[in-house]
């Protein structure tokens, strides 16, 4: 990827209706940014959401750009899975991210069921039957030191045919190095994941609540000490873009609670405007 350009996708989580109309407007406002396209999440948290199929082609309609469905194994049977690779390629989607899911809290065990009959490794070898350029999530799980068993999780994601993989999200240069060392060599390009911060709450829940990420002791008594906590996230979410075009092959910005309204601050400071992919091929 050394000679390739940086790619850059924006995370959306679909809204938690039928109506797409505030999501979308807000994405069209982003639109004649430069990235490359958009990242759109399948019930996050296991928490039910519009379908990421609808609105991936919705979001294309609109904004002209593209968008990379995310698909959970723990939402569908293989049948459904098929069917739902198919529709992406017939409505034009060129790019999935695939994943097990979230796991569904126990207080919602009792109505709602995990399905899980095609494992990870399965699903990336259907997409790639499907003819969609596949990608995976990178989770190092820091709150139980799982990098190494991450990085095997992630050999075998590609020997089965994942073609990139995304992160989650950074906070620091050393997590980052940490990352990139770890991968060098899978001999696939790693986007590293960036969610901006809000507030000390915010920085808090994540490290504390939220598997998968570990906020810096560091960075949260910065954003304890800011007079604007909602500045000071998105300089960090700056310095993270800087990091990761030193060390991976694109960033996958995650604004929180859809306010994409800090997109312009972070891409305007952090990317070189001539680097930008023209095509899912770099993804």
């Amino acid at each position: 990827m050394v000679n390739e350009p940086f790619v850059v996708t924006i995370e959306v989580v679909p809204p938690d209706g039928p109506d797409p109309e505030k999501v979308l407007a807000a994405l069209e406002s982003l639109a004649a940014m430069q990235f490359y396209g958009f990242s759109v999440a399948t019930n996050p948290v296991a928490k039910p959401r519009m379908s990421a199929l609808a609105l991936c082609a919705m979001i294309q309609q609109r904004t002209k750009k593209p968008a990379i469905l995310h698909l959970t194994t723990r939402d569908h049977n293989r049948l459904s899975l098929q069917g739902e690779l198919w529709g992406a390629r017939a409505l034009g989607i060129e790019t999935v991210v695939v994943a097990t899911g979230d796991f569904v809290a126990f207080k919602d065990r009792s109505h709602t069921t995990t399905v899980r009959d095609a494992d990870v490794y399965g699903l990336v070898r259907m997409a790639r039957e499907t003819g969609l350029r596949t990608g995976v999530v990178f989770d190092t799980h820091p709150e139980s030191n799982g990098l190494a068993r991450a990085v095997d999780h992630l050999k075998r994601k590609a020997d089965a045919g994942a073609q990139f993989a995304v992160t989650q999200p950074v906070y620091d240069e050393p997590d980052a190095d940490e990352i990139a060392d770890a991968t060098r060599n899978i001999g696939i390009p790693v986007i590293m994941g960036i969610l901006p911060l809000r507030t000390p709450r915010h920085a808090d829940f994540l490290h504390t609540k939220v598997a998968g990420i570990a906020v810096p002791e560091a960075l949260r008594q910065r954003m304890y000490n800011a007079a604007d906590p909602v500045a000071e996230g998105v300089a960090n979410a700056r310095e993270m873009v800087t990091a990761a075009r030193q060390r991976f092959a694109g960033a996958c910005i995650m604004p929180p609670f859809d306010h994409y309204e800090v997109m312009e601050a972070i891409l305007e400071a952090g990317l070189n405007r001539n680097r930008f992919a023209s095509s899912h091929q770099t993804v």
